[in-house]
């Protein structure tokens, strides 16, 4: 239940300060929302709660480092090291990593993938297993993706607003090869895993929603920064990102 929180909690402490400095820096004021990136667009019709979310993010900020330090006490030292790193991408990532491409690709599967999966894995069996890893790296990937192709339809806003992240410094094109690969990456982790034995059988099924990734993949060749005026592929690439890691959690509970 406290890895659960945890994960909550960072989540909502990311997005709200994310939200905040967006609206701050005058980001929010640029862009052209859609229903997949841009922004909520809460802050510039409501401005006089920015201090509140604010404040949410750093509330939910200092909750998480609570739950940190209870689990670390609970479950051993090792834990230490995720927490650290999960704290440090909520504080850093719009003010910093986002000025740095390579850093910004990865993050958010660092985040939502890499860290949580392997933390929550150690805080139920208290140890770390191969099969968490792997498990770990489908997430990674879809996430970064999913994060990836959100930033086409901002990036001159971006651009104006500071911020280096993948698409801005090295173009849509190169951009969606990265896709392209990390969608493969993800298929290859799912194979092998099962042909190696570390996933079971059952969890090949999650490979059935992947051809969104494809479809998404599309629409980021054909409309390159314009991908925002086509919601459907941004739609694709959000239900990707959700349901082959439901399958592959369902194919792992079941076995």
């Amino acid at each position: 239940m406290f890895a659960l929180l945890g994960g909550v909690l960072a989540h909502i402490s990311v997005n709200t300060l994310n939200e905040y400095q967006d609206f701050k820096s005058g980001l929010d004021l640029q862009t052209s929302p859609t229903p997949f990136s841009g922004g909520s667009g809460a802050l510039p019709q409501y401005p006089k709660m920015a201090r509140s979310v604010f404040w949410m993010g750093v509330a939910s900020l200092v909750a998480l480092i609570a739950v940190g330090l209870y689990l670390a006490a609970e479950c051993g030292p090792a834990i230490v090291p995720i927490g650290i790193l999960g704290a440090i991408l909520v504080v850093s990532y719009t003010g910093w990593i986002n000025r740095y491409p390579v850093l910004c690709l990865f993050a958010p599967g660092a985040g939502f993938g890499l860290l949580m999966v392997t933390g929550t894995q150690y805080v139920l069996l208290g140890k770390f297993v191969t099969l968490s890893f792997v498990a770990a790296a489908v997430p990674f990937f879809l996430v970064n993706n999913l994060l990836l192709l959100n930033q086409f339809p901002d990036i001159e806003a971006d651009r104006e607003a500071g911020r280096r992240h993948f698409p801005i410094v090295y173009g849509v094109t190169a951009s969606s090869v990265v896709y392209a690969l990390f969608s493969l990456a993800t298929i290859v982790v799912i194979v092998v895993g099962v042909a190696i034995e570390q996933l079971p059988p059952y969890s090949i099924f999650a490979l059935l929603p992947m051809p969104l990734s494809l479809y998404s993949l599309y629409g980021a060749i054909r409309h390159g920064g314009g991908i925002g005026l086509y919601s459907s592929y941004l739609a694709a690439n959000v239900a990707v990102t959700l349901s082959v890691p439901t399958v592959l959690g369902v194919s792992l509970v079941v076995v």
